[in-house]
């Protein structure tokens, strides 16, 4: 299988948690994947003609734009997730040399500048019944977000509203309204999760990386969950199925430019993403973790290969 074929299969392997994001949060889902498709291909072309070269559609470049997408509120206004997607693949890729030679995951150098840049516009992520084309539409042509008008058509996500519940237990905090909402986080996680053991059955990724991922955060949780208090940092469950959690395991840390190339390197870097985003998701200031905690390890994947590399030298001289 080459690479356009990997590709290829990736994207498909999304569309399960993709159709989870539209049916509970609509037409704004779509929007963002239009608005980065159309991003990246056009930034693609003008890279390209830039360098004179021919340009040919990059399927790389078409998932960096599908993960940065589903990662982004739908009410997002259509002017940041454009300038995400063109973030993401100059300063992330092209940058670097284009497909192959980034250093950083590509999508999560878009998110990070997002949510770094314009916090408030990331945290609007749309309420039950805020599925109306329209509506949608209209908040997000704006150039300004968190409008008080429009304060009524948004809500936290699990990961905010769990952090923030001030002295409540675990059973006092899934009451109906918090349950409703965590339910839909689950169902699209189980669907990331449909999609990556199909990736998993097609051997484009190992088993093994988003084991170590879900392990770590498993292990943390379970030692911290404090029978459920309101000291308590969560269970393992609400973790794996919050947030990105299903979409980073199966096909954001499996990018296998940007981690190292030693098998045991490829397990530290799996499971020190799962600490950090641990730690940012319970204990920082970002509800979700995740692109931090990409970003960092993958800063620390060369070093990770240099230590490897010597003590297969040491182990050979001995």
């Amino acid at each position: 299988m080459n690479s356009r074929q990997i590709m290829i299969y990736t994207l498909l392997a999304l569309l399960p948690g993709t159709l989870a994001c539209t049916w509970f949060f609509g037409f704004g889902v779509l929007a963002n994947l239009m608005i980065c498709f159309a991003a990246a291909v056009t930034t693609d072309f003008i890279v390209n003609k830039l360098r004179d070269q021919d340009w040919q559609l990059d399927y790389a470049s078409l998932l960096t734009a599908a993960l940065l997408a589903l990662c982004l509120p739908p009410l997002l206004p259509f002017w940041m997730a454009g300038l995400a997607t063109v973030f993401a693949l100059v300063f992330g890729k092209h940058i670097y040399g284009g497909t192959g030679h980034n250093v950083f995951n590509p999508a999560m150098v878009g998110y990070a500048m997002l949510i770094v840049s314009f916090p408030l516009a990331m945290s609007f992520w749309p309420a039950e019944a805020t599925n109306q084309p329209g509506l949608v539409l209209e908040i997000k042509s704006t150039l300004t977000q968190g409008l008080p008008e429009h304060d009524a058509v948004s809500s936290a996500t699990p990961l905010d509203e769990y952090k923030f519940r001030e002295a409540m237990t675990n059973a006092e905090y899934f009451g109906e309204q918090a349950e409703a909402n965590f339910s839909q986080w689950m169902t699209i996680n189980v669907g990331f999760l449909l999609g990556g053991i199909l990736l998993i059955y097609m051997k484009i990724v190992s088993w093994r990386v988003p084991a170590t991922f879900l392990a770590t955060i498993g292990v943390l949780s379970i030692v911290f969950y404090d029978s459920g208090s309101s000291a308590s940092l969560g269970s393992p469950l609400f973790h794996w199925l919050s947030g990105g959690t299903m979409l980073a395991a199966f096909f954001i840390i499996t990018d296998p430019v940007s981690r190292p190339t030693y098998p045991l390197g490829i397990l530290v870097f799996a499971a020190g993403v799962g600490l950090i985003t641990f730690i940012i998701r319970t204990i920082g200031g970002y509800p979700d973790g995740i692109a931090f905690a990409v970003l960092l390890m993958n800063a620390a994947s060369p070093l990770i290969d240099h230590f490897l590399q010597r003590r297969e030298v040491t182990v050979e001289t001995a």
